[in-house]
């Protein structure tokens, strides 16, 4: 908490010095999301390449000085962050472009990207006293929440929408969550925990409210960062759900520039599906955003209205980088290609930024010359239904080589 300068609305741009029960603006309400700002100047002199070569702790709290949280309560959590950045060989010279990186955020201790906002949440709900911390979520967020709760000691009550998939929900259920399913879809789950939330008091990890949250998301930036040595790609690619997750990524390099260890924001790239892609149509039509349909298999960025907006956009807008839609069809191309050229394996959601990208390539938004890096944001075994959606069934064989042999001289194997 050193570090933490106070807190600025991103709607009405009022700056409000640190405290500890403030979430939104006291003036806009929900529509003053805030944004947590820092001593930049104090963090510069312990913050520096020397640094990074001397710490040993290979988890998002070697970034201690850029994170609003007290040291002490970081001891017992689970190892989140610090997950592999893949070169790609095989995808990059099918996708023509000069070089491809691959963040596999799958490897997080719940195995997706939401554990780095999810464990700041439970720190935080520590260091405020509460002992019972909820959220509502398409899936991810609340397998997230319950398992760094689980791991912290707090109680979770955790609101999902009826569509989300049976592995997120065996997730967050066997870590023990008070599971409530909503006949509903996201946007009458959100409303359900938020009337929860106010007339019990629990802590709130719903990311669009609480300001905090952003700031673990922003550690996928800082870790991209080191782990190219400072050396950015062009691009760097993530689908979108409500907001949080790219405004975290855009957070963590306008860190790194502030800290003067970058030079230069790299251009972000959004991905929505087509059945629901709220930013994609207020950025290019220049517009409000407007709710939209929740008509996709990629559940995790399927939200009809998102909860931060203005750090969404404002991302994609500072960096000079656009939004791309994609189809159901192509992010389960896409989460194929990812899975059998280059060994990740993606949900839904996830495969949307590779998606995106070869999208992007093929209208020229991105070109050959560019390079990119692309955030998978979730493992694949968290929905395999739709995975076995588009795979062969394994054929079944008698103990009789006779019968292998001529079943791989049919060709009909996978290969």
């Amino acid at each position: 908490m050193t570090y933490v300068k106070g807190l600025r609305c991103t709607h009405c741009n009022h700056f409000y010095p640190f405290e500890k029960d403030l979430m939104i603006c006291p003036n806009c309400q929900e529509k003053g999301i805030l944004d947590i700002e820092y001593k930049y100047k104090e963090i510069k002199e312990v913050m520096n390449r020397d640094y990074f070569k001397n710490n040993l702790d290979l988890s998002i709290w070697r970034y201690l000085p850029l994170l609003p949280v007290e040291e002490k309560y970081t001891k017992n959590s689970l190892r989140v962050g610090w997950t592999p950045l893949y070169k790609s060989f095989n995808l990059q010279t099918m996708i023509d472009i000069k070089s491809l990186y691959i963040k596999d955020e799958g490897l997080n201790p719940t195995q997706s990207l939401k554990d780095r906002a999810s464990v700041i949440a439970c720190v935080k709900a520590l260091e405020n006293n509460y002992e019972i911390i909820s959220c509502s979520s398409t899936g991810n967020a609340a397998s997230s929440l319950a398992g760094n709760a689980a791991k912290l000691g707090l109680k979770t009550v955790i609101f999902v929408p009826k569509r989300a998939p049976v592995g997120k929900l065996t997730q967050l259920l066997v870590f023990g969550a008070d599971l409530i399913k909503v006949n509903g879809d996201y946007k009458s789950t959100y409303q359900l925990s938020k009337a929860a939330i106010s007339h019990y008091g629990w802590y709130n990890r719903n990311a669009a409210v609480n300001p905090y949250l952003v700031e673990g998301k922003k550690t996928v930036a800082l870790e991209i960062a080191e782990q190219l040595e400072f050396n950015l790609t062009d691009w760097v690619i993530v689908s979108v759900g409500d907001g949080c997750t790219i405004g975290g990524v855009y957070k963590g390099f306008y860190d790194l520039i502030e800290l003067g260890l970058i030079d230069r924001m790299p251009k972000l790239l959004g991905v929505q599906s087509e059945g629901c892609s709220p930013f994609y149509k207020a950025f290019h039509e220049e517009k409000e955003m407007e709710e939209s349909e929740e008509n996709t298999l990629a559940d995790s960025i399927a939200v009809g209205i998102p909860r931060n907006p203005i750090k969404g956009l404002k991302a994609v807008k500072n960096s000079h980088g656009s939004f791309e839609i994609v189809s159901d069809d192509e992010i389960m191309d896409a989460m194929l290609l990812l899975a059998k050229y280059e060994g990740v394996f993606a949900e839904p959601a996830a495969a949307a930024g590779l998606a995106g990208l070869m999208k992007s390539r093929k209208k020229n938004l991105i070109k050959p010359s560019d390079t990119a890096t692309v955030i998978i944001t979730g493992n694949g075994l968290k929905d395999t239904k739709n995975a076995l959606n588009v795979i062969n069934e394994p054929v079944l064989l008698n103990n009789d080589l006779k019968d292998l042999i001529d079943y791989i001289e049919r060709g009909e194997s996978n290969e």
